[in-house]
């Protein structure tokens, strides 16, 4: 049987020197190394966090017992995805329960579950660290409905600036995976979308940079 797509959308974010970063975390910096012209060959130099652009966190990344990026089970990182609107939600604004409620019956394990804010048309403005975040209560619930893997199209699921990270904490508390800086999600405009965000095999590492993408399959 022949695997066929009928759409594929691109949730990655354009990985550059401006690619908007966690406050704190190293700056990319991506750079010519060497060319055609002068060596004979095109390469470049990139030099990145574990958490830059559209990335991956792994458990190890909140806990230092959690599973690192390249221990992680692959089928965490591929599956049908749920896609949760909140575009109605404002700056540092919590993501709750009765917001996600009516999508809940549709959470089964395997599954993966989209928050779709919006956030990301202010990527390249202060204003995309104000972002809203996913309550505690809402990731307990779908822990509990055998959610594993977690996707926000914002830099971070937990607010930006807080001094506690607790959605990050519950979910490294059961292996699970977060994909963060992710966009448009506007564009799965489809039923059961697939949706792939694989990580680089980094040895030891607490993340990693993905092309994510949703597919239509036919």
């Amino acid at each position: 049987m022949v695997f066929q797509m009928k759409k594929v959308v691109d949730l990655s974010l354009p990985l550059n020197n401006q690619t908007p970063i966690y406050p704190g975390d190293p700056e990319p910096n991506i750079s010519v190394a060497t060319t055609i012209d002068k060596e004979g060959y095109n390469l470049h130099y990139v030099h990145i966090g574990s958490q830059t652009g559209s990335h991956v966190d792994a458990p190890y990344h909140f806990s230092n017992l959690g599973q690192k990026i390249d221990e992680s089970d692959l089928s965490l990182f591929i599956g049908i995805g749920v896609v949760i609107p909140v575009l109605d939600k404002g700056e540092q604004e919590e993501i709750t329960l009765a917001d996600v409620e009516s999508y809940l019956e549709q959470l089964e394990p395997g599954k993966i579950v989209l928050f779709h804010t919006g956030w990301s048309q202010y990527a390249n403005k202060e204003k995309y660290f104000r972002h809203p975040y996913v309550s505690i209560e809402v990731i307990d619930e779908m822990i509990r409905r055998g959610i594993r893997t977690f996707c926000i199209d914002c830099i971070n699921i937990d607010i930006t600036g807080g001094a506690s990270f607790p959605a990050h904490d519950a979910i490294a508390e059961v292996n699970g995976i977060i994909a963060e800086n992710l966009t448009n999600f506007a564009a799965i405009n489809f039923t059961d979308p697939l949706i792939c965000a694989f990580p680089l095999r980094i040895v030891g590492c607490d993340g990693s940079p993905v092309r994510a993408v949703a597919v239509q399959t036919v």
